[in-house]
């Protein structure tokens, strides 16, 4: 694990936690892992994917039912993440709050940090 002892790597809003739990239970998958990946304009993109199987080298959070995956890679890039749930007019989507970007585009899509570190490799 990528951060201080004790202290997960992201938490989740109250709707957050609960769009996920129900997810979860309708699919029933294990959670949804959480990482990175080149692209965007920015230059970086979150990814979520449904889990079947929690790889043992990924963080896991859990919080009222829910479970998180922090991918090994991502997990210097999401340390201190708030992940929420936010519902619009036009839209539903999740929304990362994490104090490691240092940029995003316009979109809200992309983003970008500001350690030299290249999570694929």
């Amino acid at each position: 694990m990528f951060g201080i002892p004790g202290k997960q790597a992201v938490t989740m809003t109250d709707r957050a936690a609960g769009q996920i739990a129900k997810l979860m239970a309708r699919e029933g998958h294990q959670g949804l892992r959480i990482g990175v990946k080149k692209g965007g304009c920015a230059g970086m993109e979150y990814t979520m994917d449904y889990v079947t199987e929690i790889d043992p080298h990924d963080e896991v959070v859990e919080q009222d039912g829910a479970r998180v995956m922090i991918a090994p890679m991502a997990q210097m890039f999401l340390f201190g993440t708030e992940i929420d749930y936010e519902t619009s007019l036009l839209e539903s989507a999740f929304k990362f709050n994490n104090p490691n970007v240092s940029e995003a585009c316009g979109c809200g899509e992309s983003i970008k940090f500001e350690t030299p570190s290249d999570p694929e490799r």
